[in-house]
């Protein structure tokens, strides 16, 4: 082989070395961009990942979305966003507020004893009554949140009727149900509909027993709750009529302690009467004039709350 082939062929070779190094380098250098573009794209989506995390960590839950949620009153409420629950004969003269809370032991004991009594002046069209309903005792020590649920089921049953909603009160009352305040048991769905199906408007109501089981009136309860301290009332069970609080008098405790729980209740249905008809004058077939007076009415409108008339206190 003549010198002159021998110098080509090595030139050739170091060409074609010299080419495949340069190809070399040209696939590695596209792989190392492949591989910081996807770190690059990792380190993206696991921020991602985490932005989308801490705001979903950050959105409120619970009781704070149901604030958020979109109002839905029960039927058979009036006021702003459903807030006014008023229950009787729209012709009766008179209306008496009550302020309660469903897991209030004092309000279970007013509803055991003398609740029959206000039910029944209801019923004969003595007065009409609005019930405000708040859920204080979940904030409370005791915690848990057995009042809001039990509101949200009492507005699943008002908006089947204001029968149904009287009745599951009672029922929620009883001292057959009603827990102690330590308690937390109506924060559970299934106490609340067990209590329910002793209610023939409600038992095997599937109607009711969703809108309990989603919240449907989660939100209602939260307007509800906002309400709390309107006229002043921070303790329940509270009765006012216009803007005059009504106290029943008391059963002295020497008494009540040598009293069987049957005759202490007529004891405090008896005072509760006895409040009534100090602020209203004696029930019509009493057999005693009706003056039909008490406490701050008059003939503008201030025998406590009318139908289509705007609460002053409404917004509180």
């Amino acid at each position: 082989m003549s010198n002159r082939n021998t110098q080509a062929s090595k030139a050739a070779a170091r060409e074609r070395i010299r080419a495949e190094r340069e190809r070399q380098k040209k696939k590695d250098k596209l792989r190392r961009q492949l591989v910081v573009t996807g770190a690059l794209v990792g380190v993206l989506a696991v921020a991602g990942g985490i932005g989308f995390m801490v705001m979903k960590a950050n959105e409120p839950t619970g009781w704070e979305a149901a604030k958020e949620a979109e109002p839905v009153a029960p039927a058979h409420t009036q006021g702003k966003n459903g807030t006014e629950i008023l229950i009787g004969d729209k012709n009766a003269k008179e209306t008496l507020e009550v302020f309660e809370d469903v897991r209030c032991p004092s309000c279970a004991s007013f509803e055991q004893t003398a609740g029959p009594a206000l039910l029944k002046d209801i019923k004969d069209g003595r007065y009409r009554v609005r019930f405000s309903m708040y859920t204080f005792i979940d904030d409370s020590p005791a915690g848990g949140e057995g009042s809001k649920n039990a509101l949200s089921a009492l507005g699943a049953a008002l908006n089947v009727s204001p029968d149904a909603f009287l009745k599951y009160k009672t029922a929620l009352y009883s001292a057959k149900f009603h827990p102690e305040e330590q308690v937390d048991s109506y924060g559970k769905d299934a106490e609340l509909l067990k209590v329910a199906a002793t209610v023939p408007e409600l038992k095997n109501n599937k109607a009711f027993e969703t809108a309990v089981k989603k919240g449907t009136y989660d939100r209602w309860v939260m307007d509800m709750t906002a309400l709390f301290g309107r006229k002043g009332v921070k303790g329940t069970p509270t009765f006012i009529h216009g803007d005059k609080k009504l106290t029943i008098p008391e059963v002295p405790l020497e008494q009540r302690q040598q009293m069987t729980p049957a005759q202490y209740a007529q004891a405090v249905q008896a005072n509760f009467k006895k409040m009534i008809n100090t602020e209203f004058g004696p029930a019509k077939g009493s057999g005693k004039p009706d003056p039909g007076k008490g406490g701050s009415k008059d003939e503008e409108g201030q025998n406590g709350i009318r139908e289509g008339e705007k609460d002053p206190t409404a917004s509180r």
